[in-house]
């Protein structure tokens, strides 16, 4: 199995070839792996924080309505209850838009290993 003298064999380029690739694909999956933990961690301290601010806003929120209500007892606690209710109504529907708008306006997951693949695309077509 000697290669003539004029003969070139194409198996190193062909394997230095899939060397970079495989070479390529680890790093794109490091750094996938990365920013997999990275937003896991992230994540996961935005629904703690959220979590903690909920309970906490409900809490300020149900003594607030308490007081008002137990402040118009006597006269109009039909009335402050309603106006409450109302408030409530209100704000929940602005917040409901908010945050429909800031889904929509979300980074896209991933973007550091998207624009290293784009970068790879275009160095390696012509």
């Amino acid at each position: 199995m000697d290669a003539k003298p004029g003969e070139e064999a194409p198996k190193p380029s062909l394997k230095k070839l899939g060397g970079a690739f495989v070479g390529l694909l680890q790093g794109h999956l490091e750094l996938l792996g990365i920013e997999v933990q990275e937003e896991k961690v992230r994540t996961f301290r935005l629904f703690l924080l959220a979590g903690v601010s909920l309970i906490l806003g409900l809490l300020i929120l149900v003594g607030l309505s308490a007081a008002i209500v137990i402040a118009f007892w006597e006269d109009h606690r039909i009335t402050a209850i309603l106006v409450l209710c109302a408030i409530y109504a209100v704000i929940l529907i602005a917040c409901i838009v908010r945050a429909l708008k800031l889904a929509k306006e979300c980074a896209t997951p991933f973007k550091a290993t998207l624009e290293e693949l784009e970068r790879n695309r275009e160095r390696l077509l012509p």
